[in-house]
């Protein structure tokens, strides 16, 4: 079972990322008692009674918000598997209210992505965005900034890490190669020349090793991304919240004593980091209890484009997503170098956000 005090803590960030505020989620937490597989008082139980009541009164994006959370970190049994599929169903019911939101499912070896997509149109194709998440959230958690895409002129995918949700691919050396088989899918219906990775946490690693590969790819923006250190350090792993090891155990079909030793080889090297070229731009959280700081002044000393964003705050900066969602689009569009009135206008509202109102004038 999972230590429901880690849960409690690390659930914050994902709830904060799809809009729930404290007080919908206060109450929740403060009646779970233990990781039962779906008995009274348990993690999953309790988001799934919220979801049920949110469901039933036709609330479909809130309902899969909360299975989402009745499912997390990873399915380790009937109730959280059941928690997941009411999320995908619940999510697509709430998507069908938007024309431009379709399903793509890409077959690919050893798995299929199951993935959302918007503006895939082999007459006109767009710029593509790939946005994927780390090892415990999932598509749903992220395909609502689809419609923002879609009004902005982007072909949009968001799939899931290989192991995590319904991606059925396994979480392997040669992971990465998912980002290269995602383009081929789409290739004709999307700019795929003109391709940029919205990559989060563990997903930003496989992006950044994709590009080193695939010159589609003209652009990786991420937050929290395990670079080196995170893979070799032994004295840091046995620091790492347990609830990361576990789920990395999980997805790499490892246990939590030795999953370290199999990831060793993942880590990518001071020369890798130095042969990209392309713009990279990075969110940092400076108390970071998972990412250590190494892998930051990696990025920093070693890619030659890039920009960093710090917060004083813990991984995934749960106290900073307002201003993370706006740089992490902003730096999009600064990459793909179009939406000039698009930049201006993020740019003002990342500096209040950020400096506070004396600041916007100054932009």
């Amino acid at each position: 079972m999972n230590d429901i005090a880690e849960l409690k803590n690390f659930v914050v960030a994902h709830t904060r990322s799809q809009g729930l505020p404290p007080e919908a989620y206060d109450p929740l937490l403060a009646r779970i008692r233990d990781d039962g597989d779906g008995t009274p008082g348990s993690w999953v139980a309790e988001w799934s009674a919220e979801a049920d009541r949110l469901a039933g009164a036709g609330r479909s994006l809130e309902a899969s918000v909360h299975y989402n959370m009745a499912r997390f970190p990873f399915v380790d049994g009937p109730a959280r598997a059941a928690a997941l599929e009411r999320c995908a169903a619940e999510f697509a019911a709430w998507a069908a209210g938007f024309p431009a939101l379709s399903r793509l499912d890409v077959e690919l070896p050893g798995g299929r992505v199951r993935c959302w997509t918007t503006g895939l149109d082999a007459e006109v194709p767009r710029p593509l965005l790939v946005m994927t998440g780390g090892i415990v959230s999932v598509k749903e958690q992220w395909a609502p900034v689809l419609p923002q895409l879609d009004a902005l002129g982007f072909a949009g995918i968001v799939a899931e890490m290989p192991g995590v949700g319904e991606n059925t691919l396994p979480y392997g050396a040669d992971a990465h190669r998912m980002f290269s088989g995602l383009l081929d899918a789409v290739e004709g219906r999307a700019d795929t020349a003109r391709t940029y990775a919205l990559a989060l946490s563990f997903s930003g690693h496989l992006a950044l090793r994709a590009a080193l590969s695939d010159p589609r790819i003209r652009g990786v923006v991420g937050a929290g991304a395990p670079l080196r250190d995170f893979f070799t350090d032994r004295e840091w792993q046995r620091s790492v919240p347990r609830v990361t090891t576990d789920t990395l155990a999980h997805l790499a079909g490892s246990t939590p004593d030795e999953v370290y030793g199999v990831l060793a080889e993942r880590a990518l090297s001071a020369e890798e980091l130095s042969a990209l070229r392309i713009p990279v731009a990075h969110v940092t959280s400076l108390r970071d209890e998972i990412i250590p700081p190494g892998d930051a002044r990696l990025l920093r000393e070693r890619v030659r484009s890039v920009r960093l964003l710090s917060h004083d705050d813990v991984h995934g900066s749960p106290r900073f997503f307002a201003q993370t969602r706006l740089w992490t689009l902003l730096s999009v569009l600064r990459m793909h170098g179009a939406h000039r009135d698009q930049r201006i206008a993020l740019t003002r509202e990342f500096a209040r956000l950020r400096y506070g109102a004396a600041a916007v004038a100054a932009v």
